[in-house]
């Protein structure tokens, strides 16, 4: 075994060796760019490394330095983990030139899975079933438009050197297949530095479920079964499961049999999966050779839990030169395992990636890169900031239990205890997802997200009374605990909160936001338990929306344009925790304010609220009408319009490539572009204007 390795990584699949590594009594180095100067992989490794600029390219993916890192350290290997190098041929090569054992295949077996075309024509000639398409070397545009046509739409372009959903489009029709085919060449440029495509028919209906596979250098194989990755968004993967529903016994067997043969093709040692599309049949189900990636894959913990089988040991084992340690009948399918990957995105907005601080990052009782029943792995902490540089992915979240209707709930049970505050997320999506009946009954296929749109967008899932009750209670909360921590010489009875008053009856208003409607609350009659003793504190609390004349006039939805009264009473641990009494039940509410906006979480989802200081808003303008900003940090790909150009509201104005993906922006409003502010391959900010458009009202 080896005493010391490089992690050529960052994030959570750095911490994740690093942990199997510190079990092993391995010694780990890590390495970090600029932004990561702090970053969790950097404290827990042995060792750590300044590589460069925090630009992949600046960084992560400069193999020379990586491997001169390694030398001067005494590295006897490198684990790439997944993404930048971990699929790079020439890496690895370099990595055997230099004396220094990879933690992954070989340089030729890399190559030769590493190119779908490639791939494609090895499977072909090893029995491996395949989808119909085009993965010759031909790569004319009017000559793949005429293989996509003699496919039959719809069809999928991929990019041949591909991988982690980017690369990627669906095309309905010949008329759109050009314009998808640049957009799919130009994201496949920045993401693997290879524009190169192949041709597949889309199948209808179709199911991802893949195989892991493991090869030893004695020439051994097994497979751990299989994992579902059906449910997707942007071609990338939301929720992973093992084993796969409705995959009967037999075939399972076919298909592990058929990756092991993949791997075979190649001499593979070391871990791989071999990903296959599934079409259901009245029949039975088909499956078709899609790719193999040629890395650990960020699902293998659900294997892991069904199998007991630690696979960064394994790989760590296997590049070591050791043998597999078990074989295939000794490995069995316990329970049912699923993964959630968190992200910093929003689901609402077109799964558009985000920046920003963990401000408030809280988990639910679990283990770390140990199978358990509920598993947490990240790279993160507590205010740490997701930087506009890398993978927006936080955590991945796993569950174990004896069957998949109990790791439903075990899952459910842990996002309702995961708290994020600080910066746009997926957990109460993700919630959403494995509650639909789609997902719950098994119902699963690549457009799940898609034909469950109803109830996985947009959700409001806490009622208006909630939300400013606990809004209120969080302030009341925190001026209390501001006013207790202050010393008893500074509290004078006329400027503390305690309710104290020497002539009139209580009364205090608040103004709020919620989904851009505003609301006045006021508060009467309030009993605070610390200044009479009483176990709970209590109000009359009235709600009434903020309309001014002109919007009575138009206001017809019900039930939010009268007036409601409540009586509430609360008891508050702390700023943060609060238990309510409203509306006859009781309510379990965690808060955390941020930026103003009060964010509350219960066991039946969370919501944010704004609660405005209204004199500090006095004299603000609305913004400019036509003004046109990025919605993230990001590298301007292309502007569709030019000045004098008139444009219609929704018509693509610009393309922004963030987190490797492009991103189209398109016009708020009909008008004609007055101004273009940055080119093509400029960066820009959050927030930069890009263009400015003349109202069509002003022409």
């Amino acid at each position: 075994m080896f005493s010391k390795i490089l992690i050529a990584n960052r994030g959570e699949i750095a911490c994740r060796v690093a942990a199997t590594a510190k079990r092993l009594g391995v010694r780990t180095v890590a390495v970090y760019s600029d932004a990561d100067q702090y970053a969790k992989h950097v404290a827990i490794c042995d060792e750590a490394v300044y590589l460069g600029g925090s630009a992949p390219k600046d960084s992560y993916l400069k193999g020379d330095a990586i491997i001169a890192i390694a030398k001067e350290r005494g590295a006897q290997a490198i684990h790439p983990g997944y993404g930048f190098l971990s699929e790079n041929a020439d890496f690895a090569q370099a990595c055997q030139d230099a004396g220094i054992a990879f933690i992954g295949p070989s340089a030729d077996a890399i190559r030769a899975m590493g190119g779908k075309s490639e791939s494609k024509r090895l499977m072909e000639a090893a029995g491996v079933p395949l989808i119909p398409g085009y993965h010759g070397d031909n790569q004319d545009k009017d000559f793949l438009k005429a293989q996509a046509d003699a496919v039959g739409y719809p069809v999928l372009i991929k990019a041949s050197a591909g991988g982690g959903g980017k690369g990627m489009r669906i095309v309905e029709n010949s008329g759109d297949f050009i314009n998808l085919l640049d957009s799919c060449r130009r994201e496949a440029i920045t993401s693997f530095g290879d524009d190169q495509v192949l041709i597949e028919k889309y199948a209808l209906k179709p199911r991802h479920i893949e195989i892991q596979v493991f090869g030893d250098s004695q020439g051994n194989y097994v497979h751990l079964f299989e994992r579902d990755c059906s449910v997707q968004r942007r071609h990338q993967k939301v929720l992973e499961e093992a084993p796969a529903p409705g995959v009967d016994d037999s075939m399972r067997e076919a298909m592990g049999i058929a990756a092991i043969e993949a791997a075979r093709a190649v001499d593979y040692v070391g871990a791989g999966t071999v990903e296959f599309i599934v079409e259901p049949r009245d029949a039975g189900m088909n499956f078709y050779f899609m790719e193999m990636n040629t890395r650990l894959q960020v699902e293998h913990p659900v294997s892991e839990a069904i199998t007991g089988v630690d696979l960064v040991e394994w790989q760590l084992l296997v590049a070591a030169g050791l043998p597999l340690p078990k074989t295939q009948d000794e490995l069995a399918i316990n329970g049912h395992a699923i993964e959630a990957r968190i992200c910093a995105e929003n689901p609402d907005n077109n799964f558009l990636p985000a920046t920003g601080t963990l401000f408030t990052y809280q988990k639910p009782k679990h283990s770390t890169f140990i199978i358990d029943d509920v598993r947490i792995d990240d790279g993160v902490r507590e205010g740490d900031v997701i930087s506009p540089f890398y993978d927006s992915m936080i955590a991945k979240l796993i569950v174990h239990a004896p069957t998949r209707a109990q790791a439903l709930a075990k899952m459910d049970q842990a996002l309702e205890l995961t708290r994020i505050v600080g910066l746009p997320n997926n957990v109460a999506f993700l919630r959403y997802v494995i509650n639909t009946d789609s997902f719950s009954q098994a119902n699963l296929d690549t457009a799940l997200i898609e034909r469950e749109a109803k109830v996985l967008f947009n959700q409001q899932p806490l009622k208006l009374s909630t939300l400013v009750t606990t809004a209120i209670v969080q302030q009341l909360a925190a001026e209390s605990s501001a006013r207790l921590s202050s010393t008893q010489n500074d509290i004078d009875p006329f400027s503390q909160p305690t309710g104290f008053r020497a002539y009139t009856d209580y009364a205090r208003s608040f103004s709020l936001v919620y989904n851009e409607q505003s609301y006045i609350a006021r508060i009467s009659d309030w009993l605070n338990s610390q200044a009479s003793g009483a176990q709970a504190s209590s109000f009359t609390l009235i709600i009434e929306k903020d309309t001014n004349e002109e919007d009575a006039k138009q206001e017809t939805s019900a039930p939010l344009n009268g007036v409601y009264e409540y009586q509430v009473s609360y008891n508050s641990i702390d700023a943060h925790n609060h238990t309510l009494w409203l509306d006859g039940a009781r309510i379990s509410a965690q808060s955390w304010v941020h930026s103003k906006t009060v964010y509350v979480f219960t066991d039946r989802g969370r919501d944010q609220i704004t609660l405005i200081d209204i004199m500090a808003h006095v004299g603000e303008e609305s913004a400019a009408v036509g003004s046109l900003k990025s919605p993230m940090p990001g590298q301007v790909v292309a502007f569709k319009v030019n000045v004098g150009d008139t444009v219609k509201k929704g018509e693509p104005l610009a393309v922004i490539e963030a987190m490797k993906i492009e991103h189209t922006i398109t016009a708020p409003t009909d008008g004609v572009v007055a101004e273009l502010l940055f080119s093509a391959g400029d960066s820009v900010a959050d927030g930069d204007e890009l263009l400015r458009i003349d109202s069509a009202s002003d022409e």
